[in-house]
């Protein structure tokens, strides 16, 4: 009883109408050549030649009426089906103007009768001008023009596709637009590409389509007088008035859908984008301004005058054009009250310039050349996006704040083959990478040389080789590390970003960080700020950390040794020195590991006392300098030392009291970027250090 329910059989009616939605294709395509093979009756020809002419025209308005090419993107499949029924259509009428021929000019139907007959007047010479004349402007004129353009619009729309992909994924990842909307934005750039590529396949068929009426017109006509002359019996006079006047009459009747498919593909192919309609376009640019109409309707109003011409007729078109200029300049004109009204609103609408019309600077950015630009285009494969966010995501879990969005963008200012990091809009980092190469990275210890391109790492400065990819295998046999260049890319922007990562947390960042931690322990953050401490010195305290490479997930840890040591002062660099002391089981394992030993450089207790006195003053506690003779040798002497431990395989890292731990910090940087130096308090109980070397021992 399942039948009687209204849900089942309306479900079962929808599912009906699908199918047979999807059956009218083949079962058309079925019946257009089955057209070419079964002989027709002359009134089933008659309903054919004027339903082809129909849609012909239903094609002509929608290119006329849409509003851009893409809402009409069927255009190029419908025009192949409507050149397979017309040319279906000729070879119908051909068989029977062939077949027939010899009964008079009515014997193919009342359309080919009435082409044949009223249009051209019976006249076949005057036909064969005519025909003649249509099948230059479709061919030569129409259908060569549309061609042209097709190509043209083809090829620069594909050129234009990585570019405008590239400006969706730099929106998205700048936060203009969301994932829908790139998502959309993507499928309406493929699609206009895939338009326009079949829209210059489309073109070759009209241009075929206009070829085949010239021949098959040939064709009948030599075909007609044959069969009438030698098979009927037909005079040469008798068999033209017939054969030759129904294959005008067939050949006019394809000629009109042809040309009107012509000139309906370039409507679609000259469009340029609007959101209306041809006739808006047209009434919004043509009839704009009224000098055009009154010049055009002197002059014509001028050779009416002259004796002889048809002084009537000229004289009553330029009245109109005149008119016209007139009505244009009634509408444009505005009264003198509406005029008053509107300049102090102008003078608002420039006045209104502010703060959201300044342009701001991006956080993080990704400049790249125009051959890099497929690298950015998933289309082509790229894979440097996707990169990019496993970086994002990687650095933000693994410092413990949010990394922002990467700008991405080309400048045609770079090197075709290079890119640049930019942190607020100022070059941090600098690259080159050879698109469809490989990086060969000499790690240290390699069994041969490459044949390729020399270069350097831009991350870490390593000596590297651009090799082709199937020398891939025989690097990674010798001792090299292989990597494409989306891996060098995003391996540099990795490394940069952990460089300047303090750069990149703001006010808004550590606000969100005590929101989040406030969720657990909200008596924890409320005490904190702002009794304790202001935003801006725990701003301060969590840069710090940034910048020596400490990552800020346990953030209850650090607000908690904040609350205790806030209260005795608001100095940045001592809180950080507590904060510090309190994550020092995570500062050991970011140097050392799971290991239970360092290995550590000391400073000699004379050359620590030296270089206290030289560096504080106990008055007023301020930073001093050292005397440049013992700059340059401390200097030289953390090199040497930290590059040894680096030879062995250890992180380079000083030990030293807390009072001299951050000004030996920031001065042994010069030395060695990657130097770490602890204080004695940082080490944790349970911890074990060996020293290896100490710094002004004699």
């Amino acid at each position: 009883m399942a039948f009687l329910s209204g849900t089942v059989s309306q479900g079962g009616l929808s599912g009906l109408n699908i199918r047979l939605a999807g059956m009218g294709a083949p079962v058309l395509i079925v019946l257009l050549l089955a057209m070419m093979l079964v002989p027709l009756p002359p009134f089933f020809l008659d309903f054919l030649f004027t339903f082809n002419i129909a849609l012909s025209l239903v094609i002509l308005l929608v290119a006329v009426y849409i509003s851009r090419p893409l809402d009409f993107s069927v255009f190029p499949s419908v025009l192949l089906v409507a050149t397979l029924l017309r040319l279906s259509l000729n070879v119908a009428s051909t068989r029977v103007v062939l077949l027939e021929g010899h009964n008079g000019s009515g014997a193919a139907g009342k359309v080919i009768e009435a082409f044949g007959d009223f249009v051209v007047g019976g006249n076949y010479a005057v036909g064969l001008v005519v025909f003649a004349i249509l099948v230059i402007i479709n061919f030569v004129v129409v259908t060569k023009g549309a061609g042209r353009i097709s190509e043209v619009t083809a090829r620069f729309t594909l050129d234009a596709m990585p570019g405008k992909q590239m400006a969706i994924d730099a929106d998205l990842n700048s936060g203009l637009i969301d994932q829908d909307a790139a998502r959309t934005r993507r499928e309406e750039v493929a699609n206009e590409a895939s338009f326009y590529g079949a829209m210059d396949g489309a073109s070759k068929f009209v241009k075929g389509d206009a070829i085949a009426g010239i021949l098959i017109l040939f064709i009948n006509v030599i075909g007609g007088f044959a069969i009438g002359m030698l098979q009927h019996d037909l005079s040469a006079s008798q068999a033209a008035t017939n054969y030759v006047l129904l294959t005008i009459g067939d050949g006019l009747v394809a000629q009109i859908p042809s040309l009107l498919l012509s000139t309906a593909a370039a409507l679609i192919v000259t469009r340029v984008g609007s959101e209306t309609d041809m006739g808006q376009q047209v009434m919004d640019q043509l009839f704009k301004s009224p000098k055009i109409f009154v010049i055009t309707g002197g002059v014509i109003g001028s050779l009416g005058l002259i004796p002889g011409m048809p002084n009537v007729v000229f004289l009553t078109i330029a009245a109109a054009l005149m008119g016209m200029a007139y009505k244009i300049n009634q509408k444009e004109a505005i009264p003198e009250e509406e005029i008053e009204q509107e300049k102090p609103a102008e003078k608002d609408s420039q006045a209104d310039f502010g703060w959201d019309d300044v342009l701001g600077v991006d956080i993080i950015g990704l400049e790249v050349g125009y051959r890099l630009i497929a690298l950015v285009d998933k289309n082509q494969g790229g894979e440097l996006l996707g990169r990019i966010k496993g970086v994002r995501k990687k650095i933000s879990q693994e410092l413990g704040f949010l990394i922002h969005s990467v700008h991405i963008h080309d400048n045609l200012s770079l090197a075709p083959n290079a890119y640049r990091i930019t942190l607020l809009d100022v070059p941090v980092g600098e690259g080159e990478v050879h698109p469809g190469m490989e990086m060969a990275i000499n790690p240290g210890q390699i069994f041969g040389d490459l044949e390729g391109i020399d270069g350097k790492d831009p991350a870490f400065n390593l000596d590297t080789v651009w090799i082709d990819s199937s020398q891939k295998e025989e690097a990674q046999t010798k001792g090299y590390t292989v990597v494409d260049c989306s891996t060098v890319i995003a391996t540099h922007l990795s490394h940069t970003l952990r460089q300047h990562s303090h750069e990149m947390l703001g006010h808004d960042e550590v606000q969100k960080l005590l929101d989040a931690l406030a969720k657990t322990a909200p008596k924890l953050v409320e005490n904190l700020v702002p009794d304790v401490l202001p935003l801006g010195v725990i701003l301060k305290v969590l840069q710090n950390l940034l910048e020596e490479g400490i990552p800020l997930r346990d953030m209850r840890t650090i607000v908690e040794a904040l609350a205790e040591y806030g209260v005795q002062g608001q100095n940045s660099d001592v809180l950080t020195a507590a904060v510090r002391v309190a994550l020092s089981r995570v500062i050991f394992q970011s140097v050392a590991g799971t290991g239970e030993e360092i290995n550590v450089i000391t400073v000699d207790p004379e050359m620590e006392r030296i270089l206290l006195d030289s560096v504080t003053d106990k008055e007023t506690n301020r930073q001093l300098g050292i005397e440049p003779g013992l700059a340059e040798t401390l200097l030289k002497e953390i090199q040497t030392k930290s590059q040894a431990l680096e030879a062995q395989g250890k992180a380079p890292i000083i030990l030293t009291s807390e009072q001299l731990r951050l000004w030996l910090y920031r001065f042994g940087r010069a030395a060695n970027p990657g130097l770490k130096v602890l204080a004695y308090s940082e080490i944790p109980s349970n911890k074990k250090i060996k020293v290896v070397a100490t710094l002004g021992q004699n």
